[in-house]
């Protein structure tokens, strides 16, 4: 059983897991098997156990398994124990109902919970190989990036951007309805007071993670630089007050053109101050790495904290490779990765725990 991480793992209708059990996990967990398996299904699995819609960002819909093709969804569940220093700490699961594919539930040791609390048990981070278009993405990429890794200092940082998504769609019906200013006033104190902690929150997960990056060695990853770009005020009497002057240009605008749903992200090389999105592939997936590493460091501190690794280390070369392992080897957070063989992981078989995944079903090899 791993010092702190997930153990007991079980999936029942997930994708294409009619019934899969995964027990007796290391530090290093290693899921190999044909592209088409269910390797990266597992991993999408893991990370429906923390707030937000996974690794894939996919509809609940299109995520339970369907007895033939065309049939109706059935209810899929997930479910793991948590364990801390050796010991099952708890049992945490998500899953939907007969009836109901498209609400997701949430239970912490039997008991219904929200699936934002699911942050304050368990501390999630993921690279996979959709993500190498990051830094050409959109900032609304970025920033959704951003909270996910905010999760790791701020555990009910998911609740304060949901809140304030909703209260800027209120403000936009009422400006489009022209409604009375004391309705907007009091929709814009709650949009304020929510947008102003979640900039803060991201300011802090920006600063901490250039701390943790300034203590990696630069090489052979490319160091990177971060840079938090706040798209209003980070005080709430500021951002108030700033919202209730923009109405005019936000009613013809159809959306509010301050505060922290116009935040961004900025990386550059640190080395050559060149921009992300102008480096090449390889150095845009290194500076990707680096970052990751560096949320596993500090989302690893008072929970425990799961890193999933999909087709990573097949791309790296053996230099980088050896450096990945030996950073995740030193670090405190569980690790699940993804391949093909197992040729890659020779360095860290004989300390991992292994699956070969096929047709959705796993052996322990």
């Amino acid at each position: 059983m791993p010092a702190m991480g997930l153990s007991r793992i079980s999936l029942e209708n997930f994708r294409n897991h009619a019934a899969t059990t995964l027990g007796e996990t290391a530090h290093f967990n290693l899921l190999v098997g044909e592209n088409g398996a269910g390797k990266t299904n597992l991993l999408e699995a893991l990370s429906l156990l923390g707030p937000g819609r996974g690794l894939r960002r996919a509809n609940l819909g299109d995520l339970a398994r369907r007895a033939v093709p065309g049939a109706t969804p059935l209810p899929f569940a997930i479910g793991a124990s948590l364990t801390e220093a050796g010991t099952v700490s708890a049992r945490i699961g998500t899953h939907t109902e007969p009836g109901q594919p498209g609400r997701r539930l949430v239970r912490v040791n039997g008991a219904p919970a929200s699936a934002a609390s699911l942050a304050e048990w368990l501390a999630l981070s993921w690279l996979t190989p959709a993500m190498d278009g990051l830094f050409t993405d959109s900032a609304g990429a970025r920033r959704r990036f951003m909270d996910r890794m905010a999760l790791a200092i701020a555990p009910d940082h998911a609740r304060r951007v949901n809140a304030l998504e909703t209260a800027l769609r209120e403000r936009g019906k009422l400006l489009e309805n022209q409604s009375y200013p004391r309705w907007l006033d009091a929709v814009e104190a709650q949009a304020a007071d929510h947008g102003a902690a979640v900039g803060r929150t991201r300011a802090d997960l920006v600063l901490r993670l250039a701390d943790e990056l300034s203590a990696l060695p630069p090489e052979p990853f490319a160091r990177p630089t971060l840079t938090y770009r706040p798209g209003g005020p980070l005080d709430a009497t500021e951002l108030r007050a700033e919202l209730a002057r923009g109405r005019p240009r936000d009613r013809a605008a159809g959306r509010a053109l301050t505060g922290a749903q116009r935040d961004e992200l900025l990386v550059e090389m640190a080395s050559t101050r060149q921009p992300a999105a102008a480096c090449s592939t390889g150095e845009q997936k290194a500076m990707l790495i680096a970052i990751t590493l560096a949320h596993g460091i500090l989302a690893a501190a008072g929970r425990p904290s799961v890193l999933l690794l999909d087709e990573v280390a097949a791309h790296l070369d053996p230099l980088r490779r050896t450096e990945l392992f030996n950073r995740l080897r030193a670090g405190k957070a569980q690790v699940w990765m993804t391949g093909t063989e197992l040729a890659p992981f020779a360095a860290i078989r004989a300390e991992s725990a292994i699956w070969r995944v096929s047709g959705g079903g796993v052996e322990r090899v």
